[in-house]
């Protein structure tokens, strides 16, 4: 199973939010590029980077620095945060980010992500499936779609999705631990390969979110308990090894990842 280190990025520095609440958040750096060389120096395969500005504002908005880390890491990048139009989308692939993730457009413009999987394949798509109290939330997580997470994954899926990045965002940045009832019921339910993310703040976490893999869940976004040393990124890999799910690259299959 994949780990993918989160940089979230909010007036160019490197910050995490409690719940994606804006004013709630920890600065943990001013330079975003040492922050993502650092996670790649201790074994990152994958990194995670969410433009939280442009969440908000419906555009990129830390372009720059998305830029200087794409350029600064060997590892692959997956994107999200303010990509609602197909020229977005093309914009950052043609960077070298090598995912994007379609959260908001995905409920209020389907169309876009339809066409996005026909130009650039599914596997550089991701779908941003944010949920909170059991309904899809839209814009910077600041509104409710009033669609539940299993049917909007049923409707990616027919769509052609195959990658979902399944977010609790009442368990985001609080260290409560992952809803792993949800995360299960949702691969399981839709057939998704899922990347889990919202709560993880231990070792015993990242095991049990580990243990969904053959359910479909093939990767998990850590932050605020990296930031805040519970656990090193060797040590959760570790862990994955140890329970016997495979480090792959991110680009192999179902269960290599």
């Amino acid at each position: 199973m994949l780990v993918f280190p989160a940089v979230d990025l909010k007036g160019g520095r490197c910050v995490r939010l409690v719940q994606g609440m804006r004013g709630r958040e920890t600065v943990y750096s001013d330079d975003p590029v040492q922050v993502a060389l650092r996670w790649q120096g201790e074994g990152a395969r994958f990194l995670h980077i969410v433009d939280l500005d442009g969440a908000w504002e419906g555009m990129p908005v830390n372009w720059d620095v998305v830029r200087r880390i794409v350029e600064a890491v060997e590892v692959p990048v997956q994107l999200g945060g303010g990509l609602r139009s197909l020229r977005a989308v093309e914009r950052v692939l043609e960077a070298g980010v090598e995912r994007a993730v379609l959260g908001t457009v995905a409920v209020t413009e389907p169309e876009v992500v339809a066409e996005a999987l026909r130009h650039f394949g599914p596997e550089r798509m991701v779908v941003g499936v944010d949920v909170r109290g059991g309904e899809v939330a839209v814009r910077g997580w600041t509104e409710g779609a009033g669609v539940r997470p299993v049917e909007f994954g049923a409707r990616m899926r027919e769509l052609g999705a195959v990658w979902a990045l399944y977010t609790d965002i009442s368990r985001d940045g609080t260290l409560s631990g992952p809803n792993i009832e949800a995360i299960r019921k949702f691969a399981e339910t839709t057939g998704l390969r899922v990347i889990a993310s919202g709560g993880i703040a231990s070792l015993e976490d990242v095991r049990r979110v580990g243990a969904l893999e053959p359910y479909g869940v093939e990767g998990m976004v850590l932050g605020r308990a990296l930031y805040e040393g519970r656990f090193s990124l060797e040590e959760a890999m570790g862990v994955l090894s140890t329970e016997g799910s495979p480090r792959g690259d991110g680009k192999g299959g179902r269960c290599g990842r």
